[in-house]
């Protein structure tokens, strides 16, 4: 069964106790005679980064130190582990492991094999360095892990062609029309968009509805309580279709891949594009220093909402020795030893206190987090895979066919009505 609680009002009751400095639970563990205490943990690493295992290596070579404990590290391709954990979280569950927030870690939660370790995130003060990253592994008011490196959604472009073209980046509805219409005047798409993958559509909608409805409203439509058909929703498609109808997106977008599409802003045929901060592969190494980001515009008069898709780090619910765990996931969150196990991927940091990175879009996305109220996970990981693929689908076609609106809103509110049982 779905949760039903307010998403946003939970978050903000939770981060408002412990920022009041609400008395921290006494981690698990710590009353029992030290000699009673087993000293082993385990943990299960999904990524295949030879720089983030080595950084995880020297943190645990740390911790054995420290703690006097023994530490199994359990090595496992990305892939097969997505199949993997739906067992081991059941039987033979590790200490520690790592997976994905959003809704992926809310289907492990409502099975109960997550632990809540709301208990660390109080004695650890991390709502204070997180802000609005820690409702990504929050359901209801309780924590069931903590944030890692993340894909900040956003507007990216080359600040060098902006100045030669004499273009504004946009912060307002009215400033991205005229942006839209300097942008042509100058020979160029205004953004750089392919829908091929039909997954870069999905990241639109997310922007224009974070906008238009809030984080909120938002979570309700991916959790299957909000339907489709919603008034709600109409601002969103009527903003959406306005830009399509002054011909902000590439011809033929559905024919380009996103690194097809962002190959453009090189070579001055686009200006701008909406992705994350990994658009940075589809420009060439030249270009980079001048590679610049900037927030989706602001639309209604509500806080500011924002796409973050992070992966997470967790406690099993049938881990044997959860008082040790949290005793490393306080080491491995240190800001120190996550920089250097998050660095080597180049994604962008949940803490909003740790060492600056080599990369400027990683810094001014980590500067950009902290204005943000709230996150979501970006549309697939928010809302059931079967209703994901079906928004991808519409969202793609209503790009194509904006006339055949509302008979792709009704058909994607039967798919919820099936997915999520409600009528």
């Amino acid at each position: 069964m779905k949760h039903t609680h307010s998403f946003a009002s939970t978050r903000r009751t939770f981060l408002k106790t412990v920022g009041g400095g609400a008395a921290a639970v006494a981690l698990g563990g710590l009353s029992m005679p030290a000699l009673a205490q087993d000293k082993s943990l385990t943990i299960i690493f999904n990524g295949n980064n030879e720089n983030q295992v080595a950084a995880l290596r020297k943190t645990i070579a740390d911790f054995e130190a420290a703690t006097g404990s023994t530490v199994t590290l359990n090595l496992m391709d990305h892939e097969a582990h997505k199949t993997a954990i739906r067992n081991y979280l059941v039987a033979g569950a590790p200490d520690v492991c790592f997976w994905f927030s959003g809704n992926r870690m809310k289907a492990f939660v409502d099975r109960g094999l997550f632990d809540d370790i709301s208990d660390l995130v109080a004695e650890q003060n991390y709502a204070e360095v997180l802000g609005g990253t820690l409702g990504a592994t929050m359901v209801g008011d309780k924590v069931y892990g903590l944030p890692l490196a993340g894909t900040l959604w956003g507007n990216f472009y080359l600040k060098n062609v902006f100045e030669e073209k004499g273009l504004v980046a946009p912060t307002t509805w009215e400033e991205t029309l005229a942006y839209g219409e300097a942008a042509k005047s100058a020979g160029m798409a205004p953004l750089a968009f392919g829908s091929k993958e039909l997954w870069p559509c999905a990241g639109f909608f997310d922007e224009l509805n974070l906008r238009i409805n809030g984080l909120e409203n938002h979570i309700a439509l991916m959790d299957g309580q909000m339907s489709y058909l919603d008034p709600m929703l109409q601002p969103v498609f009527d903003h959406w279709e306005e830009l399509i109808n002054a011909d902000f997106f590439l011809e033929n977008h559905t024919s380009y891949g996103w690194q097809e599409a962002g190959a453009l802003l090189s070579q001055r045929k686009a200006g701008m594009m909406n992705l994350g901060n990994f658009v940075k592969y589809a420009v060439p190494e030249a270009d980079i220093p001048h590679l610049t980001f900037i927030p989706f515009p602001k639309i209604a008069d509500i806080p500011r909402f924002e796409d973050f898709s992070t992966d997470s780090i967790h406690i099993p619910s049938n881990a044997k020795n959860k008082a040790l765990a949290r005793e490393f996931l306080a080491m491995f969150y240190e800001p120190e030893n996550l920089h250097a196990f998050l660095a080597p991927a180049g994604n962008v940091p949940p803490r909003n206190d740790m060492p600056p990175s080599d990369d400027p879009l990683v810094n001014a996305a980590v500067e950009s987090l902290k204005t943000v109220a709230g996150t979501a996970q970006y549309y697939d990981r928010d809302t059931d895979p079967d209703m994901a693929q079906a928004g991808l689908n519409g969202f793609q076609e209503f790009m194509v066919h904006p006339d055949r609106r509302e008979q792709i809103l009704t058909r994607l509110d039967e798919t919820r009505k099936r997915i999520f049982g409600v009528s």
